[in-house]
Order: structure tokens, then C-alpha cells, then sequence
């Protein structure tokens, strides 16, 4: 299968396997902050709930484009994910996928709102980090793209404090638009709420384990196309469907977006950093031109792949300075010349129809078991009150929001996080911070603050065990 040889295959398998235990974990783990809401105030049943949650989440995966999980993917340098010995790049996956479901296993089990994002990207972390420390990094680079790390990790930092104070914002609008104190009221039990009520609830319940999938079933495509391409990179380096003319078109476009840019007026760093596009561009075109029966060689695509993304990379870094003599718009014109919708990236940006159905059944089918847990933490364990139709529905419209802005920014969240601090606020919002359970806030703020450091550590230590048991 694919030219494998029968080892390298096998653990291929247990790599992709290892991927949808990932995202089945990820889907009962964060099941909780979609259906809470909809549970703790009777708006259904739940049964019913997780199952509409798992619908919802799986068509979130199918529709949610892959932005996100290209994210996950350029994490990592090229020359890390493509490694002359795949047994080493098979250790790197399996490190960062075991680490990542031992920490969310461990966190679901103490019923522990903890963030599936934030391990995952611990855990890549991690097996950077290692790989900086190993004998043959003889240059002593940090092997991951910290430009893309920060922005990960300050999305992931900012998004709780931006959730808790939206959920003040909406209790208080609330307040003043509606009249009706049901509401505001805790939950009769076993008793429905009025209509309205529970059309709301369902609703928000609808869009969070929608935004839910849009975002984090992407992580899954990601660490798939991981597997994919340090495993098998001659056939998933490049997109299959992207013919090498395609591309050659593409570089044009970029080409005459990079010749405006006058060298005259960038400093000696910049016009090295232009030097080299310029030269990456000139090797490319030419690998490009060898293609006579419209086919790359597998050694090829890989040439044509570090090409695209450090041609890609380092002209962000220069569209960044004020000292390029373009205008907005040509600014403009060539980032689009090198994104992944119509554009040179949209030949290394990709994940084929089978991978994105299989994260999507993975996910669906972990929502709808093992949400017992960190609902209870989540309905009754974060404020001193129960859970009012006001305060669930506040949470979970804010999380929708915040989610699907950030899956258009092609930015990682935590659901979790972010549904967490928008319940402490809307329980803030009614009767102040004395309404918040300082031992569940404490253990959810220490299972926040350790979750990067242990993800890393574990994720560092285990590709190191692993990079020497296979290779």
C-alpha cells in the first residue's frame, strides 16, 4: 500500500488511529460546553442533546474549511515534518498525539474543563523543542515557527478574558431589553422553560457545537495531514489536484507583486530577505519547468513544497514593514498571490474529502458519549447558583461568536475556555464575584496554567523515547 514497506505502513495506521482517538476524546471532552445549557435548564433531554450535538459537530468538520488546520501544520518547519528517516517522523506524531490524549484523558476524568487546543499545541510544542535539543540540529535552531506559536498561544490566552467579558456585557443588555423575569429565574425542575426560552437555548446549543467543529474538528484534519506528509510526504507534499502549470501561474502572479517592491528603500536585513524570495522564486520556477508530462517527481515535490511555504513566510515578514514602497492595494494584491484560497499556498494547503469525513465521524461520535462528567462541573460546579436561561443562553451565544471569528482568522481556540469564563461571568453578572465556587475556578485556572507545560514536557519526552525505540 502507497510503497510502503509493511512496518512503516503498519505504524502509519496506528498514527491515523491514534488521530481519531484524538478528536473522539476532543468530542466527549468538550460535549460538555455545548449541551450544559441546553441540560441544566430542560430544554432536552440528554440523550437528545449530545446526539444533536454530535450532528452539529460533524457538519462543522465537513463545512469548516482548513484554515485552521494549517495552522496546526505550518507549527513545524518543514525540515522537521520531512525527515530523511520516517521512523523519526513517525515518533514525532505519535509523541504529540499520545501526550495530547494522555492529558485530556486525565482531565476528563477528574472532571476538569481543560483545553483540547491548548494540549494540542503544548504537545506540538514539544516535540520541537526536543528536536532542538537533538545531536544532528547541528545549527541549534528552535525547530518550531514561533511567529505562528505566538499568535496561536496569544489567541488562546485572550479569548477566555474576551468570553468572560462579553458574558457581562449580554447579561446586562439583556437586562435592559427584556422584560420578562423568567428568564433571569433558575429552572423549575423537570419543567420545560416557556418556548421562546428553550427555541433560544437550542439555538445557541446548535451554533457552539457547530463553531465547536469548525474549529477544533480542523485541528484533527491538521494533525491527519501531519501524519500524511512526515509519513508519506511524495504523495501529500503537494496537492495531487494542483497541476505543476497551476503553480507556475501562481508564481507569476507572485513574481510581479514581488518586482514592485524598490530595494532602494528597505534596510540591509529586508534586502537580504528579498534577495533570498527573489532566488527561491528563480528555483522554483525552474523545478516547475521540468515538469513535461504535467507531473512532479516525489523528490521534486518536496523541493517545491520548502520552496512555496519559505517564499510564502518570508514575504510576510516583509509585507510587515512600513519601508516597502507598495501601496495598500498591491500589498493586498500579493499576499492574495500567495494565499491558499486561489493563490501559490493553496498547492501545499490542503486536506483531501476522506481525511476531513474522517475527522468528522470521529468527532461526531465522541460527542455523543462520555459528557457526563464535565457537564455536571460545568451546570452546577462554577457559580454558587443554578444555571439560569439568561446565564446559558449568554455563555453560549458569546462562545459561538468568538469561535467562528476566530476560524475566520484561521486562529485555534479553546471552546472550552472560552464557554468556561463566559459561565463565570454571567454568574459575576447576577450577583457578583462572590457567586463564583473558588475551589472549581481554582482547579479549572490550575488545569489552564499547567496543561502547556505538562503537554510539552510529555510530548518532549516521548519523541525522544520513541525517536530512539524506532529509529
Amino acid at each position: 500500500m502507497l510503497g510502503l514497506e509493511t512496518s512503516i505502513f503498519i505504524l502509519l495506521c496506528v498514527c491515523l488511529f491514534c488521530a481519531c482517538a484524538f478528536e473522539f476524546v476532543n468530542g466527549f471532552h468538550d460535549t460538555a460546553n455545548a449541551v450544559a445549557t441546553v441540560i441544566y435548564t430542560n430544554s432536552l433531554q440528554p440523550n437528545i442533546a449530545v446526539v444533536w450535538s454530535g450532528i452539529c459537530n460533524f457538519l462543522g468538520v465537513i463545512t469548516g474549511g482548513i484554515g485552521v488546520a494549517m495552522g496546526i501544520v505550518n507549527l513545524l518547519p518543514v525540515e522537521m515534518l520531512i525527515d530523511q528517516n520516517v521512523y523519526h517522523s513517525i515518533a514525532m506524531v505519535l509523541a504529540l498525539l499520545l501526550s495530547a490524549i494522555i492529558w485530556n484523558l486525565g482531565t476528563w476524568y477528574f472532571g476538569l474543563p481543560s483545553s483540547s487546543s491548548h494540549t494540542l499545541i503544548g504537545s506540538i510544542l514539544g516535540v520541537g523543542l526536543a528536536f532542538t535539543l537533538l545531536p544532528e540540529n547541528s545549527s541549534g535552531n528552535i525547530q518550531v515557527n514561533t511567529d505562528k506559536a505566538y499568535e496561536i498561544l496569544l489567541s488562546l490566552l485572550i479569548s477566555p478574558v474576551v468570553g468572560f467579558s462579553l458574558a457581562i456585557f449580554m447579561m446586562f443588555f439583556l437586562r435592559r431589553i427584556l422584560r420578562n423575569d423568567a428568564i433571569f429565574k433558575e429552572p423549575k425542575k423537570n419543567t420545560p422553560p416557556p418556548r421562546w426560552i428553550r427555541g433560544l437555548l437550542i439555538l445557541t446549543c446548535t451554533g457552539v457545537s457547530y463553531a465547536h467543529g469548525n474549529n477544533d474538528g480542523q485541528k484533527g484534519v491538521g494533525l491527519v495531514m501531519l501524519i500524511l506528509i512526515g509519513v508519506t510526504p511524495a504523495f501529500f507534499a503537494l496537492n495531487a489536484d494542483i497541476q505543476p502549470a497551476q503553480i507556475r501561474t501562481d508564481l507569476v502572479n507572485v513574481t510581479q507583486g514581488v518586482n514592485r517592491i524598490d530595494p532602494g528603500s528597505l534596510s540591509a536585513r529586508e534586502r537580504e530577505k528579498l534577495t533570498l524570495v527573489k532566488s527561491r522564486m528563480i528555483d522554483l520556477d525552474r523545478v516547475l519547468s521540468t515538469a513535461t508530462t504535467g507531473e512532479l517527481p516525489a523528490t521534486e515535490r518536496l523541493h517545491v513544497r520548502r520552496d512555496i511555504l519559505l517564499i510564502d513566510s518570508e514575504l510576510k515578514d516583509l509585507l510587515k514593514s512600513n519601508s516597502i514602497s507598495l501601496s495598500d492595494a498591491d500589498r493586498s494584491s500579493l499576499r492574495e498571490a500567495t494565499s491558499y484560497d486561489n493563490g501559490l499556498r493553496r498547492a501545499t494547503d490542503f486536506a483531501p474529502l476522506w481525511v476531513i469525513i474522517l475527522i468528522s465521524i470521529s468527532l461526531g461520535l465522541g460527542t455523543m458519549i462520555g459528557w457526563k462528567r464535565i457537564v455536571v462541573t460545568v451546570g452546577e460546579k462554577i457559580g454558587k447558583q443554578h444555571l439560569t436561561y439568561a446565564q446559558g443562553a449568554s455563555a453560549e451565544l458569546m462562545t459561538f461568536v468568538i469561535i467562528m471569528a476566530s476560524s475566520l482568522k484561521s486562529l485555534p481556540v479553546s471552546t472550552t475556555h472560552i464557554l468556561s469564563s463566559g459561565i463565570a461571568g454571567s454568574m459575576v453578572a447576577s450577583k457578583g464575584i462572590k457567586n463564583l465556587q473558588a475551589k472549581t475556578v481554582r482547579n479549572i485556572a490550575l488545569a489552564w496554567v499547567l496543561t502547556l507545560p505538562v503537554s510539552i514536557m510529555l510530548a518532549g519526552t516521548l519523541f525522544i523515547v520513541l525517536r530512539n525505540l524506532l529509529g
